[in-house]
């Protein structure tokens, strides 16, 4: 959970955005240094605690963690209210979802060679110019998915500390239910797809990353299955968003948290940019059209309440004094990470020439920008979407509603509307 960032000028960040020439990754990714995330001591102490309790909840009940038997860790039944979600008979409907997400990224197909070739050096760079802090982060994240541990960091010290001790006691379950629940499987596209990992192409220069953070074994970290879209990714943006609809108070560096579980899979070497980008879109889309379905936004208040109150109570103060940021301890409120969202929108991947400018928003994409800009009527929000997308012409953006979700900047959105 170690937060490091690619360090490069503004400009180039920029230009991810801009009609200018997409820079090669070579260019973006000459160095990488710890932010202020591996200095503070104070952010490590806590990135340490969650590490800590993670891998307790991995643990359960047995003497010693075994990698055979927390594969299969879910959330106890006294920190998730699986009943209270089964007794309301919620049809989420995850097939007819999983189909819509293969639909959605159909332009998977027809990437041309430039982007593939980029696809797979971009991963190698990331990967070989990890930190060490980076990989144990990414470690973290990853044996950590059918866990909510991970949004903590995103919170600031003191919401972050109320957060893990209502998660362990069971005062949120109804919101750790509903969220992990709310996770469309990408099994079905991964087999539709068929793309192999990239650890697994002919002469590659991946580093299988040893695990020294969570079993402690040191065997190389692995995945099996399709690469195309991360099913991590999914389950991480998934889980963030949802949590930032319930705190608006965190919501961008909740979105940046989400974001940076992408990256981490990078990191690990056993998902390209395009894997990343991809769950990203389906993600979003999922989450807008529960948010439009009027039975589950009856669930998802009911958990909203509840959670809200549990984490004042836990607090001890309202929650928007609770979830103020506080300066180097609270990294992902750092305004470098707007830039960092941008690039994990295309990780420098090739541009293509289009006709394609403008920006068609799907019926009901703007319930995603509710919850954090109230002030807004929902035409408004809609324009606001327009206003801060991403510019046209990147991989996996195709027709109408592919391109909307491919160009979707939702952290620009808010931050943009803030300021005005």
């Amino acid at each position: 959970m170690h937060l490091t960032l690619s360090v490069i000028g503004l400009s180039l960040f920029a230009s991810t955005l801009a009609d200018a020439a997409e820079p090669q990754w070579s260019q973006i990714h000459a160095t990488a240094v710890n932010t202020t995330a591996d200095l503070n001591p104070n952010f490590a102490a806590r990135e340490a605690v969650i590490q800590q309790q993670l891998i307790a909840a991995l643990r359960g009940n047995a003497s010693s963690l075994q990698r055979s038997e927390f594969e299969t860790a879910r959330q106890s039944s006294v920190q998730a209210d699986t009943a209270w979600l089964q007794a309301s008979g919620y049809d989420f409907h995850k097939k007819e979802n999983q189909q819509a997400g293969i639909a959605l990224l159909s332009q998977f197909s027809a990437q041309p060679k430039a982007v593939m070739t980029a696809n797979l050096d971009t991963v190698e760079s990331i990967n070989l110019n990890a930190t060490g802090g980076q990989r144990r982060g990414a470690l973290i994240d990853a044996e950590g998915q059918n866990f909510l541990y991970f949004l903590a960091d995103a919170m600031g010290p003191d919401l972050g500390k109320a957060f893990l001790t209502a998660y362990n006691k069971g005062e949120l379950s109804k919101a750790a239910a509903l969220i992990k629940a709310s996770e469309v499987s990408t099994s079905a596209a991964k087999k539709h797809f068929n793309y192999p990992r990239p650890f697994l192409v002919a002469g590659n220069s991946i580093h299988n990353v040893p695990d020294d953070a969570v079993v402690k074994d040191n065997q190389p970290y692995r995945a099996d299955g399709g690469s195309f879209p991360s099913g991590h990714t999914n389950t991480g943006y998934t889980d963030a968003l949802l949590m930032a609809e319930m705190i608006p108070e965190r919501f961008v560096p909740l979105l940046d948290r989400g974001a940076r579980y992408g990256y981490s899979r990078i990191v690990l070497g056993v998902h390209y940019p395009l894997d990343v980008i991809g769950s990203r879109m389906v993600a979003e889309r999922n989450v807008a059209h529960f948010m439009n379905d009027a039975a589950y936004r009856t669930l998802f208040e009911q958990a909203k309440q509840e959670l809200r109150g549990a984490l004042e109570k836990e607090c001890g103060m309202s929650l928007a004094v609770c979830a103020r940021t506080t300066g180097d301890a609270d990294p992902y409120a750092a305004p470098q990470m707007r830039q960092f969202y941008r690039f994990t929108m295309t990780y420098g991947l090739p541009r293509q020439r289009t006709q394609q400018s403008s920006v068609q928003v799907p019926a009901g994409a703007e319930v995603l920008l509710e919850a954090p800009l109230p002030q807004l009527n929902a035409a408004q929000r809609r324009q606001l979407m327009v206003s801060s997308a991403l510019a046209a012409g990147y991989p996996l953006s195709g027709d109408a509603e592919q391109s909307f979700w491919q160009r979707l900047n939702l952290h620009d959105a808010v931050v943009s509307a803030s300021k005005r």
